[in-house]
């Protein structure tokens, strides 16, 4: 009497519902991370919009907006965006992927095969309203030093401004971030504009290659429209106090990666499965 045929997807395709039923409800938790604490007491949160980007290729800045440089001068953005000018939403205070974010172009900037302050300007621009020009002038002089070079601080600005300014800045550029405490949830990312505020690249990460900066530069000097540069938005860094250290959502990224191995997996079983079948009936 010939046995009944075990199913050889049986126990492989429980232990992964399984595995993805224990990880689906942190996985949801995870999102809801503590924050750091900065000394300064943050006014009520101001954007509840979702976090994220999207990008808002060929429209353009509004030029009229003003705000502070280093020196506590108001600026207008008309006069600083006199070519290709690479702009990074940041916040002075953060002290993970903020400063990863300008130390990376610190270190790259040499290596641009461009004349900064003539042939293009960077624009380090808080989102944090709180934040004053002697703290934009102390990371001026930071990433300035970081170059190892002689910058000129013409080619990198530094500011700030009030809420409206701030928003009307990000909101043309599609970029949406939200106040966490005294820390801020925000895209990791930049953009170029050429000398009339249209927006003609995204960058997207904390690195940069000179030939995406050198490309990125050339094509705002020309108003053409790039590629985007790294489709894949990071976000920024959690604080855990209990750990005291900044963590990047690791359950959510690990959940992911297991999930996509048990998805795998079970794609490969069910091929092989499948092939076995035949000769098993014979």
């Amino acid at each position: 009497m010939r046995r009944p045929l075990a199913c050889p997807l049986a126990c492989p395709l429980a232990a992964a519902l399984t595995l993805f039923l224990l990880l689906a409800v942190p996985l949801s938790a995870a999102t809801e991370e503590p924050v750091h604490q900065h000394p300064a007491a943050p006014p009520p949160a101001a954007a509840t919009a979702e976090v994220g980007l999207s990008e808002q290729l060929g429209k353009k800045l509004p030029l009229d907006l003003n705000f502070l440089d280093e020196n506590g001068k108001i600026v207008r953005l008309a006069d600083l965006i006199d070519g290709p000018t690479l702009i990074l939403p940041v916040y002075y205070r953060c002290t993970n992927v903020c400063n990863f974010l300008q130390g990376g172009l610190a270190h790259t900037l040499p290596q641009v095969k461009r004349t900064p302050g003539s042939d293009y300007r960077i624009l380090s621009i808080s989102f944090d309203e709180t934040e004053t020009p002697e703290l934009a002038a102390k990371n001026q002089r930071l990433y300035l030093d970081a170059t190892g070079t002689p910058f000129p601080p013409a080619g990198w600005r530094f500011l700030t401004g009030d809420l409206a300014a701030i928003q009307a800045l990000t909101g043309a550029a599609g970029y949406r971030f939200r106040r966490q405490g005294a820390d801020f949830v925000h895209p990791v990312a930049s953009f170029v504009v050429s000398r009339d505020g249209t927006i003609v690249r995204y960058l997207y990460g904390t690195s940069f290659l000179p030939k995406d900066l050198t490309l990125a530069f050339a094509e705002a000097a020309e108003g053409r429209i790039g590629a985007t540069v790294r489709g894949v938005v990071a976000f920024c860094f959690s604080y855990d106090p209990q750990q005291r250290t900044y963590v990047f959502n690791l359950l959510r990224v690990a959940a992911t990666v297991v999930m996509l191995t048990a998805g795998s997996f079970l794609a490969f079983l069910l091929v092989t499965g499948r092939k076995k079948r035949p000769s098993e009936g014979a």
